[in-house]
């Protein structure tokens, strides 16, 4: 079976044709494609309310699984944290954090980048006059779906079941904390599975002398030490911090311009885990979800119509 033309016309008449038909296809699916940009930058200003510093914020309640070593509350105005602790592992003693030096968590101020970049790429490409074209549309949904991307893993976090190496630079520095931070102690915070979680470590300086006490007990079994996954190991430590939980304007750029080296060598004594879902955390990742799921089909339409192989 074949198929023909009727009235018949010539093969370059034809050609004609179907570049004409080509390019109405494709002003088609560009005008399709800017409708769902316009989607796509109300899907993404929902996103970025969600982590707006706007206060009362998000109060989640942290406590040690099973048992209370660790109890207490935690806020997160935008992408800071305000905490209060009781922690049963120290005598008589809790932690919370000064009012004027709220700490941020680095992840979700890169996920807070990438929002506010994604709006502006939009803002960019939806009000430009006149309509861009589709390679300029192109790129831009490219740019746009990278930052998507890397937002989700952010909110994601690692999926490893090795320990995070992050603590020993990344802790908390003392003057985060109102009465500040007992000395020897990390207080990391990080993201996984859109959940906040804390881990506490007790540490003990590695040239640190053992009292006699201890070394007999540990001798005869009446003294044991608590057994985790890092017992045993030296790491190196920095009190200070690596400035990745201050402001993107102040201590931490100070902090890592300084050029100090303050790292000390440790044991780690105890460390406790403390994790709280968060639900705005929760709704951001499956907004970037369904967002990124619309943003790939615009692609490979887009792609489709102007006969590209579609990178991803």
């Amino acid at each position: 079976m074949t198929v023909q033309v009727w009235p018949h016309i010539s093969p370059e008449e034809l050609q004609i044709k179907a570049a004409e038909s080509l390019d109405r296809e494709l002003q088609w699916t560009i005008q399709e494609t800017m409708s769902l940009c316009h989607e796509l930058k109300h899907g993404i200003e929902d996103c970025y309310a969600l982590l707006a510093p706007i206060d009362p914020g998000s109060t989640l309640v942290m406590s040690t699984h099973r048992n209370e070593k660790v109890k207490g509350t935690i806020t997160r105005v935008g992408t800071r944290i305000t905490l209060s602790l009781q922690l049963r592992t120290l005598p008589a003693q809790q932690i919370a954090l000064s009012p004027m030096e709220p700490i941020h968590i680095p992840s979700l101020d890169a996920v807070f980048t990438n929002l506010t970049q994604s709006i502006d790429l939009l803002g960019l490409l939806l009000d430009g006059s006149p309509t861009p074209s589709a390679d300029s549309i192109a790129s831009a949904l490219a740019a746009l779906a990278e930052c998507l991307a890397e937002s989700a893993e952010l909110l994601k976090g690692s999926t490893s079941s090795d320990p995070d190496p992050a603590w020993q630079t990344a802790s908390c520095p003392a003057h985060h904390f109102s009465p500040p931070l007992p000395p020897h102690v990390s207080f990391y915070v990080t993201v996984q599975e859109s959940s906040i979680v804390l881990w506490l470590r007790a540490l003990e300086p590695a040239d640190a002398p053992v009292h006699f006490g201890t070394k007999l007990g540990l001798a005869i079994g009446t003294v044991r030490r608590l057994e985790h996954d890092e017992m045993g190991a030296q790491f190196r430590f920095d009190p200070d911090g690596d400035g990745s939980c201050e402001p993107k304007r102040g201590l931490g750029a100070v902090r890592a311009s300084s050029g100090r080296d303050n790292m000390e060598t440790v044991f780690v004594r105890e460390k406790v885990r403390i994790e709280s879902a968060d639900p705005s955390l929760i709704s951001l990742y499956s907004k970037l979800g369904f967002l990124s799921h619309m943003l790939g089909q615009a692609r490979h339409n887009l792609a489709a119509v102007m006969g590209v192989e579609l990178d991803t």
